[in-house]
Parts: structure tokens; C-alpha cells; sequence
């Protein structure tokens, strides 16, 4: 596996790939990688002769008092992972690599309505920082395919508007959340739980469940069903962000007509913000 530090590697890599007519799958990470990341790898490479990963925790993606500095970071761990699952090559920029006029003078990329909603909503200016640092990798790669966890639901959906609007010829692979044994979707910040926080952290997935269930058995009074799930939420101890019946396609609120739905849900374990989803 190659290690690509500077934009000048990884665009003579992928000419030399290019020129042997190999198709290139890509995975963008912010690092710390978890069974999720590599299962992304692993479905890379049955769709593609080669494999790049990058691992870059983005500054313009968190806002002011969010957790840039504390984002945990574990080159070394990813590395040996990667290798193991057989990726050809990781790409680690930096900052200043990324954004060399700094963040106030970078042109941006912002995908209106999807990004300005849930997560959106609660953290303005984040999904306009997703999206313009993974134009930009897409822009460096130019991969075939690029495959996305997802738990991150709203990021995938934006991610494929953004390759439609600007009509990028890029098959995006959503691929399914990893979970661990009590039903927690695997994240980097659930590093951040202490021992008690990650044992009442899989009660949102449990709600979400039952959730869907009530659902499925015909109560379409959603708005009424979402008060509950944050009120039962708050009963276990956890802090409901926001929880949101909607449409699968438009991730606007569903309503009683609403033919393919996915529940969103962010909530706070202490002062860990975790997200999940659940399509009915």
C-alpha cells in the first residue's frame, strides 16, 4: 500500500493506474477508522481494480465550538488496517495542502435545501464544508466509484445531488451502517463515551426500532410520534437533537401520504453528539 503525502503523488499514481486502463474506487475519511470505514474498502474493491483512501479530518466541516481539536486522529492504526484490507494507496493532506488561501478565502461548493435541514439545521455551515472538501478529493482522485457509510444518511443523499447537479461521472455507493453487537452504528466519536455513556447509547437505535414499528402497524401521526421518542429518549438519560420522520428522497418531513420514509435522529450522550437512521 502506498502512503501519498502531496497532491503531486497522488495524481501521478492515478495517471499511472489510468494508463494501464484501471477503474479507481475512492473513500474519503476523516481517519480514526472502525469496521465501518473498512467495510467501505472492502465493497470498493469488488467494484474497482484499485482502491484510494484519504484521511484528512476537514476544518471547514466543524463549526466553532465543536471538536476539531479533539477529533481523534490514529494514522499508524489506520494505516495497518488499511493494508490489511488490501487498499493501494492512502492519501493524507493537510490543511494547508487542502486550503491554501485559508478557509475564508476558499471557494466553496453548498448543496441548497438537503444541507440546510437536520443535521444542517444544527450545524450551519457544516454540510457546505462536506461538500466542497469532497469536490475537491473528487476533483484530485477522479475516481470511478465512491463509496459512503449509510449512517450518515443526509451526507450521502447531499453527495449524490452535488455529483448530479454537477454532473460528475461518479457512481456513488451508499453502503449499509456497521454495527456493533447491541446495535450501536459504529462512529469515530464513540471514542468520546465513557463506560457508562457507551452502555446507554444503544437505547437510540432501540427507539428508532420501535419507532419504525408503530409506523409500519399504521400510525401516521408523525409529528406526535417524534415528541414521544424524544420524551422516551429523555426518560433513558439521552438528549434528542432532533428526531425526524422524512422522506426517503427529499429528506423533507414525511406526511401521512409519504410512500418511502427514513427516521433521522441525533442525539447527545453527555456532550457526545451521535447520529443514526432508520428507513421504514
Amino acid at each position: 500500500m502506498k502512503l501519498l503525502t502531496s497532491i503531486a503523488q497522488l495524481r501521478e499514481q492515478i495517471a499511472i493506474w489510468r494508463r494501464n486502463g484501471e477503474r479507481i474506487a475512492f473513500v474519503p475519511t476523516m481517519g480514526n477508522l472502525h469496521q465501518g470505514h473498512l467495510r467501505l474498502v472492502d465493497v470498493a474493491k469488488q467494484q474497482a481494480d484499485r482502491v484510494i483512501v484519504s484521511i484528512f479530518v476537514n476544518p471547514m466541516q466543524f463549526g466553532k465550538n465543536e471538536d476539531l481539536a479533539n477529533y481523534p486522529r490514529s494514522l499508524e492504526q489506520d494505516c495497518a488496517g488499511l493494508s490489511v484490507h488490501q487498499a493501494d494507496a492512502v492519501f493524507t493532506p493537510t490543511p494547508e495542502m487542502m486550503y491554501p488561501q485559508g478557509l475564508d478565502k476558499q471557494t466553496f461548493v453548498d448543496v441548497p435545501f438537503l444541507g440546510d435541514l437536520h443535521c444542517g439545521e444544527s450545524r450551519p455551515g457544516h454540510f457546505r464544508g462536506v461538500s466542497t472538501i469532497v469536490c475537491k478529493l473528487f476533483n484530485l482522485v477522479q475516481p470511478d466509484i465512491a463509496c459512503f457509510g449509510e449512517k450518515d444518511y443526509q451526507q450521502l443523499a447531499i453527495i449524490r445531488q452535488m455529483v448530479a447537479d454537477l454532473s460528475m461521472p461518479i457512481q456513488v455507493v451508499g453502503v449499509s451502517t456497521e454495527r456493533a453487537e447491541d446495535g450501536l452504528a459504529l462512529s469515530s466519536r464513540n471514542n468520546y463515551l465513557t463506560p457508562e455513556q457507551r452502555a446507554q447509547a444503544p437505547q437510540l437505535y432501540q427507539v428508532l426500532q420501535q419507532l419504525k414499528q408503530k409506523i409500519v402497524a399504521g400510525d401516521h401521526n408523525y409529528r406526535a410520534l417524534e415528541q414521544a421518542a424524544k420524551q422516551q429518549l429523555s426518560e433513558l438519560g439521552l438528549t434528542a437533537d432532533y428526531i425526524n420522520i422524512s422522506q426517503t428522497s427529499s429528506l423533507a418531513l414525511a406526511t401521512a401520504e409519504t410512500d418511502k420514509k427514513v427516521i433521522l435522529a441525533a442525539i447527545f450522550v453527555g456532550s457526545t453528539r451521535l447520529i443514526d437512521n432508520i428507513e421504514v
